[in-house]
């Protein structure tokens, strides 16, 4: 089995290559990708979290797969007390001396935890993922880390998850690390798992991208950068203007979900 069948050791190979430079997005976006590519993913990520991110001061959160600590830092400088959780060694390092760097180490508490067996002693106002659970590929995994984030769950607390969840079969997007699963196969999880959906929301509408994905391991290196920056160009205005309005034709959502009430 190659290292990108391993989840541990592809996401510490990827952090130990791409998370100390700059912002640190090619190490928790689009794996390969130019960085006006990553920031543009990061941009419509953070406009379609950002409603659900308004926290209280001392509102409790859980960061899965935290990677570089981007949302971890942004909610700890909202006041929040942060726990982010991830598989790699290097981006806990590197979530560590970015929380400290921006001044709010303080707020921060990282640990290096596969989801699955997640344990990190106390429960959570908020649990966020963001493009965490499309990485898990073994059903039994996936399910596993479903229940380990419940059990984190306060009583009255919420559950924050975007993730690839396109309402069809688009099956030539997948690859050994990633699967865009059904968004309808997220919502039998959830209720699985005993968790009601309070809304979905859109993230990125525009296909252009999941139209050029496929054909991107046959471009040159100049046509692939090329070719990224017209749908690039073309996606922002719609993903920015429709992306949380759009739900039934984005490739991402946004799940915002509670426990479901006993009947």
């Amino acid at each position: 089995m190659n290292s990108s069948c391993q989840p541990g050791v592809y996401w510490e190979e990827r952090a130990r290559r791409f998370a100390t430079e700059g912002d640190g997005l090619a190490a928790v976006c689009s794996y390969g990708m130019p960085a006006f590519y990553n920031r543009m993913v990061h941009s419509c990520q953070r406009l379609a979290l950002e409603p659900w991110l308004r926290v209280r001061p001392g509102t409790r959160v859980l960061d899965v797969g935290c990677g570089v600590g981007r949302w971890s830092r942004e909610l700890a400088s909202r006041g929040a007390r942060v726990t982010g959780i991830d598989l790699s060694p290097t981006m806990i390092a590197q979530a560590k001396q970015r929380a400290a760097a921006q001044g709010v180490a303080e707020r921060c508490r990282f640990l290096v935890q596969d989801l699955a067996l997640l344990d990190a002693g106390q429960r959570f106002d908020l649990v966020l993922g963001v493009t965490v659970l499309q990485h898990i590929l073994d059903p039994q995994a996936l399910r596993h880390a479903m229940q380990r984030m419940v059990a984190h769950l306060a009583e009255d607390g919420t559950v924050i998850l975007l993730e690839a969840a396109p309402n069809r079969a688009v099956e030539n997007c997948d690859s050994s690390i990633f699967r865009a699963r059904q968004r309808s196969a997220y919502l039998r999880l959830f209720a699985d798992c005993g968790l009601r959906v309070r809304a979905i929301t859109g993230v990125d509408p525009a296909p252009f991208k999941t139209w050029l994905w496929p054909y991107l391991p046959r471009l040159s290196q100049r046509l692939r950068t090329a070719a990224l920056a017209v749908v690039t160009a073309l996606s922002i205005p719609i993903d920015v203007l429709f992306g949380r309005r759009a739900v039934e034709h984005s490739w991402h959502a946004v799940f915002i979900l509670e426990r479901a009430r006993p009947i």
